[in-house]
């Protein structure tokens, strides 16, 4: 059984989904699917097949979610410290050609978000990063070719 790696707010985010899923969606589709079935002919109902799709998709979200907390591995970043870039640090980078700075933490599959300046640990960035320290220079393979980016900070 594999362990997935994810902050602690991480699984608080994915607990709350799976209470409002629980709670307010999967309940008020009961609801459609009452209503759409009240209408009649259900062969030719197209509110009752959205409703029950919609149902379809709530059941696989809430079992992924119950899949993922109780397999998560639950890492406490406040507790880690160091130059070396591990699961959950905020790495600061520089790319070599431009001089471009970028900045990333590292986290769980289900908590990354680029537009919030967060990465999964299995994308190829962070796997090139990991286990690195300051001051070391890394080839990270992107679609458009190889970018060759310098490790400026590291903080947790």
């Amino acid at each position: 059984m594999d362990k997935y790696p994810m902050t602690l707010d991480g699984k608080k985010k994915l607990e709350e989904e799976l209470k409002e899923l629980r709670t307010v969606k999967r309940p008020a589709n009961v609801k459609a699917i009452e209503e759409a079935r009240a209408h009649g002919d259900l062969s030719e109902n197209a509110e009752y097949h959205a409703a029950k799709e919609q149902q379809s998709l709530i059941a696989g979200r809430i079992d992924y979610l119950e899949d993922r907390i109780s397999r998560a591995e639950v890492i406490d970043i406040s507790r880690l410290s160091g130059d070396k870039v591990l699961f959950g640090a905020k790495v600061t980078m520089e790319n070599v050609d431009t001089g471009e700075e970028t900045t990333y933490r590292i986290v769980g599959d289900d908590e990354s978000n680029i537009d919030e300046g967060t990465i999964s640990i299995s994308s190829p960035i962070a796997r090139a990063l990991i286990r690195r320290e300051v001051g070391d220079e890394v080839t990270i393979k992107t679609p458009s070719g190889n970018r060759v980016v310098e490790i400026v900070n590291v903080e947790f």
